[in-house]
């Protein structure tokens, strides 16, 4: 009988982060494809374009004018899906029928005054100042009374729903925990108590032992394609050390944060040299005053590209209704974001 290899034959995957399976088939590779084609063709941008409401002295979507801001600017969305003025209440009919008042804040953060910039195309001085503000907010929403949790986040394309392509993300802060992180805080919170130690940090020192899916460290950070990854170039950027929230970093873990961020997203736009999409989000600890000792500070990117800059891969099917399914292993996209150079490919 042939003997089982996970890097042949079809296989689960379990992810100790949330509780759950994804289903990889590798074999499926071979497969031709016939399904649908993006387009990657992606016009020159100006550094300045007076129709943008993201950029510097521009009137926003909605009534106001953004400052001459000179690196990185935080507002309030002017279409926010969170507002802090909604009354408490709820509804609940028997055990079937049950919704409640959630309040909260939205507010975007433009990474830099031009409008040309990517993540993967701005320094590390550039991409630091991001970060600092991304600890300011924390703190400062973190700190209002009713929020619990702060979703810090980038949708980086149009393909994955960004409406404006000017270097930008966002914060929502409210006073629920979002389903994926409180998934995530409950296996970690049952892995600490049974270890006394963070689920990630054992994680990443086995990771760094075996290296198949280690894309690169530095200081303070790691950066791999988790065995459990769902999309084809998934990939963690975690702290090295158990770190619950990114207001935590020193000045020496900030600038490190801001380097793993632009290595990483230096490789995603080499992979195909198009500027390369995906979603991004830092998970970390709840704000509502205890400790969280279990938490571990980790950065997730969701890539929806597959085979080149125009396949894109589709969770439909099979994927909505069971569960995560993959073709390319997390091995295979870790060798392949690898072997890429780690100068932009812009700039060669």
């Amino acid at each position: 009988m042939e003997t089982f290899e996970f890097t042949e034959h079809s296989h689960r995957r379990f992810n100790p982060l949330n509780g759950e399976w994804v289903l990889v088939s590798p074999h499926r590779t071979k497969r031709p494809w016939q399904g649908k084609v993006e387009n990657p063709a992606v016009a020159e941008r100006p550094q300045y374009d007076p129709g943008c409401y993201l950029c510097p002295g521009n009137q926003r979507a909605g009534s106001d004018t953004n400052p001459d801001y000179k690196d990185v600017f935080a507002f309030q969305n002017d279409f926010s899906a969170l507002v802090p003025d909604i009354p408490e209440g709820a509804f609940v009919k028997g055990d079937l029928f049950r919704a409640e008042s959630e309040r909260g804040f939205c507010k975007v953060i433009c990474f830099s005054p031009r409008h040309d910039l990517t993540i993967p195309e701005m320094e590390v001085s550039a991409i630091r100042k991001v970060v600092d503000l991304w600890c300011e907010e924390y703190r400062k929403l973190g700190a209002i009374d009713y929020v619990n949790h702060v979703q810090i986040f980038e949708n980086k394309g149009d393909i994955m729903g960004c409406s404006n392509p000017h270097p930008h993300g966002q914060i929502w802060a409210q006073n629920a925990v979002p389903a994926e992180p409180a998934k995530e805080s409950v296996r970690q919170k049952a892995y600490y108590e049974q270890h006394g130690r963070t689920l990630l940090e054992d994680y990443v020192q086995e990771e760094l032992a075996l290296k198949d899916r280690i894309l690169f460290e530095n200081s303070r950070f790691v950066a791999l394609v988790p065995f459990w990854a769902t999309w084809p170039f998934e990939a963690m950027i975690v702290s090295k050390n158990a770190v619950s929230n990114i207001a935590e970093l020193d000045e020496a873990g900030r600038e490190a944060f801001a380097d793993a961020y632009r290595r990483l997203t230096i490789m995603y736009d080499n992979l195909f040299e198009t500027s390369f999409p995906y979603s991004a989000g830092i998970h970390q600890a709840p704000t509502d005053g205890a400790a969280y000792p279990e938490w571990h500070l980790h950065m997730h990117f969701y890539p929806p590209l597959l085979r080149s800059a125009t396949i894109k891969k589709f969770m439909v099917g099979y994927e909505m209704l069971a569960n995560p399914q993959r073709d390319i292993t997390p091995e295979q996209a870790a060798e392949r974001l690898r072997a890429l150079p780690e100068l932009h490919y812009k700039m060669r």
